[in-house]
């Protein structure tokens, strides 16, 4: 897989975009799927037969954040990743189908937006 075959992709829906995102990000931070794997199948070898795709992000953000020289995070992984995560581990350990619990994805009926990935720089703190 190549990131140039993720930008030329054909995007005809939102969900597209976000798959693409998804991807991109991925390409960009391979450890994210290491740990996915390996935390999802922590809850199943502890006997859940289905999990939380959410509870799965929040641990390896959990398990990886370091704190920047300004006193905050300094990685991100972006929420719109969880559904794409989910999916390509089901995808990928089929002996797996239905640990997550998955929904019809809106986005598709959607056409694509062409919008960029907001940032955290996108959302100002309130300093106060």
């Amino acid at each position: 897989m190549t990131e140039a075959i993720y930008e030329n992709a054909l995007l005809n829906t939102r969900a597209d975009e976000l798959e693409q995102a998804a991807k991109k990000f991925h390409l960009s931070n391979p450890n994210v799927w290491v740990l996915y794997v390996r935390f999802t199948r922590e809850m199943a070898e502890r006997g859940f037969s289905n999990y939380s795709a959410k509870a799965i992000f929040e641990r390896i953000r959990w398990e990886t954040d370091t704190v920047g020289e300004d006193g905050k995070s300094t990685f991100k992984v972006n929420n719109n990743h969880q559904p794409y995560y989910a999916r390509w581990y089901m995808n990928r350990f089929p002996e797996h189908e239905g640990f997550f619990r998955i929904r019809k994805l809106n986005s598709a009926e959607g056409s694509a937006k062409g919008l960029p990935e907001l940032t955290p720089k996108d959302f100002p703190y309130d300093t106060r």
